[in-house]
């Protein structure tokens, strides 16, 4: 079939998902309405704002919140719909949900804390994808870049960590699919990444290239484990990482966003892949640097086999690009996969792209379900008789970090195990010599950990006087410690294996702090299982 060179022009604008930001200005919005009328884009890839900090290394623009933007995105869903002739493909990465980018919406657990669910319970992964996809779907949006596949066997990695399952590949791989199927289920496209496995690197790709020194057979051990149960359970996409695996370059440190070798050869040819293939972000410093003359890297990326292009920042030049360097047939093969996709999610079919409200309570339940079956106990030597003896002598007290005394585990506890409370907020509000001196009077001590960050930089932004009270008291007091946030946080605490009790609650949401508390009071046995091996100290 003869096509003109226009026809083939706008199938190639079929492949760029270019960024926008919820709070973009009204310039911005006319600009991206330009490029979806103009060159025919595929989809667009959501964000928050500009601020937010995968596109803001340089200049550490503070985020500016607000609580309209679930009206904001899809306001702007509907605007972009009515500039496109062909209707847009909306994705967005809402590993945790909506809440992930947007506030106000509901937020589900981090992939580390669904890791953590007895195997037993995996129906509850496919729930969450069922949520997730729900409120993707109100708020008119039908691809979802998640969930992550990758392994997380590197303890420092800086950028997978709690995003991961866990670090068994079979657990990883099925929880993963378990994700995929809940989003399937409401009409939501999935994608597993990041191919061929982010999880045993400890440098960040937005910031610069990590290298994996496996061997293509280590691979298919390990990394690739949950990519192949993926694909053979049909997964929609598969997502590109940037990082480089020299084994499979001929030695060289060459991305597998830009690698045909990994992208055709391996993904497509060894593992007969012949679903949607989309490269991680192009503006990320591992990729974006590399080239001078705009458009090559997306014609780079085009041609090492990603179909979509996604924050692709050079529309007119990497259109041109793909059209002077590549056949007509390897445009119709993109092409009709991300048609396929579209038709798929009833893009065709469907005037109305935008279908709500979002269902808080729901996911409230699911949330309270998760903390009922996720929760773990790594020390217990009687942590529930020991805190009602100390009570009852008057030689309890509650130590709650990063947050006041009135969140919710206390208040909780306090039905039964009423007793003295002193917080920690931040340095500019707590004195910590103060609390430590008050608590001198008291023998046993529950304490609440409230981990400021999820990601690992800076001790989990943690302060060193945080550290030093805690090994501090964990050597003079019986001390039963309450973890909610990332597990990896736990080899910072010096002298925690000193602990009475310590339990793993990974999550700060109420629902996770209430059940802490009941299970603590009813003696309630912990079904959480650590889906990472951590060395405590």
């Amino acid at each position: 079939m003869k096509m003109t060179a226009e026809a083939l022009r706008q199938r190639i604008g079929q492949f760029f998902f270019p960024a926008v930001f919820i709070n973009d200005t009204e310039e911005n919005i006319q600009e991206t309405e330009r490029l979806i009328k103009e060159y025919n884009i595929g989809g667009l890839t959501f964000f928050h704002s500009r601020a937010s900090a995968a596109t803001n290394y340089e200049s550490k623009q503070k985020i500016v919140f607000n609580d309209d933007s679930y009206e904001k995105i899809k306001a702007l869903i509907v605007r972009y719909q009515k500039a496109a002739s062909t209707p847009l493909l909306i994705s967005i990465d809402a590993e945790w949900g909506l809440a992930m980018r947007i506030e106000k919406t509901p937020q589900y657990p981090y992939a580390i804390t669904l890791g953590a669910l007895p195997e037993t319970k995996s129906e509850l992964v496919y729930e969450v994808g069922k949520q997730i996809g729900l409120d993707l779907k109100a708020a008119g949006i039908q691809y979802n870049l998640s969930p992550l596949a990758d392994i997380n066997n590197n303890p420092n990695n800086p950028v997978i960590g709690y995003r991961s399952f866990g670090e068994n590949k079979e657990k990883v791989a099925h929880f993963a699919v378990e994700y995929l199927k809940g989003m399937s289920e409401v009409g939501v496209l999935g994608c597993l990444k990041h191919f061929p496995g982010h999880g045993n690197t400890n440098v960040d790709s937005h910031l610069g290239l990590p290298v994996l020194k496996e061997t293509l057979e280590e691979l298919l051990e390990n990394e690739l484990y949950p990519f192949i149960k993926g694909i053979e359970n049909n997964v929609d996409s598969i997502m590109i990482g940037h990082l480089a695996v020299p084994s499979l370059n001929d030695g060289k440190d060459t991305s597998a966003t830009l690698s045909k070798a990994v992208i055709q050869d391996l993904l497509r040819d060894k593992l007969g892949y012949d679903g949607l293939v989309i490269s991680d972000a192009l503006n990320m410093h591992s990729v974006s640097k590399l080239y001078e003359t705009k458009g090559q890297l997306e014609w780079e990326a085009f041609n090492a086999g990603n179909d979509v292009l996604c924050f692709a920042e050079n529309v007119p030049e990497g259109i041109e690009a793909i059209y002077k360097n590549t056949s007509p047939d390897r445009i119709f093969e993109s092409y009709e996969r991300i048609r396929k996709a579209k038709e798929k999610v009833g893009l065709f079919s469907n005037e109305n792209f935008t279908s709500g409200e979002l269902n808080f309570e729901n996911a409230s339940k699911l949330n309270l379900e998760i903390a009922q079956n996720c929760i773990t106990k790594i020390i217990d030597n009687g942590i529930s008789d020991l805190a009602v003896e100390a009570q009852k002598n008057n030689t309890l007290a509650k130590l709650s970090l990063y947050k006041n005394t009135e969140n919710t585990f206390f208040k909780t506890l306090n039905s039964e195990l009423p007793s003295p409370e002193f917080a920690f907020e931040n340095l500019e509000v707590s004195d910590i010599s103060s609390i430590k001196k008050e608590l001198e009077n008291f023998e046993t001590i529950i304490i609440s950990l409230f981990v400021p960050k999820a990601k690992p930089m800076n001790n989990f932004e943690i302060n060193n006087e945080v550290l030093e009270l805690l090994s501090s008291l964990l050597q003079s007091k019986k001390c039963i410690v309450y973890v909610f946030g990332n597990p990896y946080v736990l080899p910072t605490i010096q002298n925690l294996k000193k602990a009475f009790g310590l339990i793993q609650a990974y999550q700060d949401f109420d629902e996770f702090q209430k059940t802490a508390g009941i299970q603590f009071l009813d003696k309630i046995s912990s079904n959480g299982i650590l889906p990472v091996n951590i060395d405590i100290q």
